[in-house]
Parts: C-alpha cells; structure tokens; sequence
C-alpha cells in the first residue's frame, strides 16, 4: 500500500471538514455578547408558508401573514443579506416570539440564540424591535 504525502492527508482532511458541516454554527447576524450564542439580526418578519410556496413577503403581503402566522403557520425572518431563520419561541419565556407576530410583513432586529440543524437556520427570539 503507497503512503499518502502530507499535503494530500492535509487536503482530505479540509476536505471532509467541508463536507461534514463544520461551518454549521456560523451565523449571519451581529454577535451579541451578552449571552453565549446570542445574536441580533434585522430582517422582514414572515409567515413561512406563503414565503415557501410563493415567494411572498413585505408590506404588500403583511396582511396575509398576519393572518397565516396567527392560524399557526411557521414564523420566519428574511435578512438583509438573505438568510432565513425560523423562528421559535425561548422555553423559559415566550413573550418576545409572541410580540414578534405583531410585526409580519415588516421590517425589526431580533436578539435570541441562533442554531443549525439540517442545514435550516432557527433564531430563538428573546427580543424583538420594530424598525
């Protein structure tokens, strides 16, 4: 059996870093250092099952997700750089993820802890500000 040379060890080695996910913890947003995780994002609060199936989001489609997030579909926030997170609410307090479904269609920061899983970004939301 022929012995690998050290810069092709090297390679495979980045390279399964690459493909594993070994970036899945970055986030877009700002750091907040505050609290371990802790991230502010600003973006556009949507409901996730209009913007999935039609692409829909703004003040044009505000009043539909209102409606959509208040009958239970998913919350999302479309970013600025256009990074969506499903949102989701703090086990230890939910207040924050409740007032965010008072701005769908509109533009706020979002303070709260961010995850990856299955490539799916979530925000858990601690704070919400409208913009």
């Amino acid at each position: 059996m022929k012995m690998k040379s050290p810069s092709s060890l090297l390679m495979l080695a980045l390279t399964f870093l690459a493909l594993t996910g070994s970036g899945a913890g970055y986030n877009h947003g700002e750091p907040d250092h505050g609290e371990h995780g802790a991230m502010k994002v600003r973006g556009e609060i949507l409901d996730m099952a209009c913007y999935i199936a039609h692409e829909a989001m703004s003040v044009n489609h505000a009043v539909c997700a209102a409606r959509c997030i208040a009958g239970g579909q998913p919350m999302g926030l479309f970013t600025d750089d256009g990074t969506v997170y499903l949102l989701y609410a703090s086990q230890q307090d939910r207040a924050a993820f409740e007032k965010a479904k008072e701005y769908a269609g509109q533009k706020v920061e979002v303070r709260g802890v961010a995850a990856t899983r299955a490539h799916i970004n979530g925000l858990e939301v601690h704070e919400v500000t409208q913009l």
